[in-house]
């Protein structure tokens, strides 16, 4: 009889021991967020931290273009977040635009999530007195920073310029950045006269803003699509953050870089 009571003992104290590891271990719900909302994710962590403390947000912030590219090799993702809707619709099989086929957008999970502005930007104290879109057709500037054709503010750029008629001949005074970031940086140390950018991303790095995109110029909206990734390991607690993204709390967050909530 003494001998059961010990084995029992020792069998109660198993489980509990077990238990307490396995509520000690939050999930890890992997979030693809476009590189221009680095910055508000990132505050969002600590409010849904408070919200759901059994889940750990692991963020991947990068072009929506090379997200999208590692969701379709197969990197582990619950959520993405994209800048543009093109790069959504190529994951998403419910898309007309989606000319591969691809299945990667959990059906009924897919909501526009935010507007933003596309915007020209110039270094601290505008050496080359740039003030508006069609001076960086002349020859006040030397070099612009724009995203290449994989990013989606390199997308809307090129449309921009495209229907100024200037594309062509601006060319040979185009450096490209691999992320909205990336052009950000190459204004903010001087490297270039202008740069387009979304207008978050100038308020987060404190550029100064000359211009918005002029009037009729670029006829995409620019709107950030986010889904709930097919084959992420935690869909639901993925629709619970999609939900979360939704509320009052973290549209303040979102607008007070100068998102618009998409409502």
């Amino acid at each position: 009889m003494k001998e059961f009571a010990v084995f029992a003992a020792l069998v109660l104290s198993a489980f509990c021991v077990a238990g307490r590891a396995t509520a000690a271990e939050p999930k890890e719900l992997v979030v693809f967020g476009a590189a221009s909302m680095t910055e508000t994710l990132t505050r969002i962590t600590d409010l849904y931290k408070k919200a759901e403390p059994d889940v750990k947000l692991t963020f991947n912030f990068d072009s929506s273009g090379t997200l999208k590219s590692q969701i379709e090799e197969g990197a582990v993702c619950d959520v993405f977040v994209s800048a543009s809707q093109k790069q959504m619709n190529q994951l998403d099989i419910a898309s007309e635009k989606n000319e591969k086929k691809l299945d990667f957008v959990l059906e009924g999970t897919r909501v526009n999530l935010l507007e933003n502005r596309v915007v020209l930007v110039v270094p601290e104290g505008n050496p080359a007195k740039v003030t508006q879109f069609k001076d960086v057709g002349t020859d006040a500037v030397r070099l612009v920073a724009l995203g290449n054709d994989d990013v989606p503010v390199g997308q809307y750029s090129r449309e921009i310029f495209t229907n100024m008629g200037l594309w062509d001949g601006m060319q040979k005074k185009v450096t490209f950045g691999s992320n909205v970031k990336e052009v950000a940086v190459q204004v903010q140390e001087g490297a270039v006269d202008c740069g387009v950018v979304y207008a978050t991303d100038a308020a987060s790095a404190g550029l100064t803003v000359v211009a918005l995109a002029p009037e009729g110029t670029l006829k995409t909206p620019v709107v950030y699509p986010a889904a709930v990734v097919k084959a992420g390991k935690h869909p639901e607690d993925a629709k619970k953050f999609l939900a979360f993204l939704r509320t009052p709390e973290c549209a303040e967050v979102f607008e007070a870089v100068g998102f618009t909530v998409v409502r």
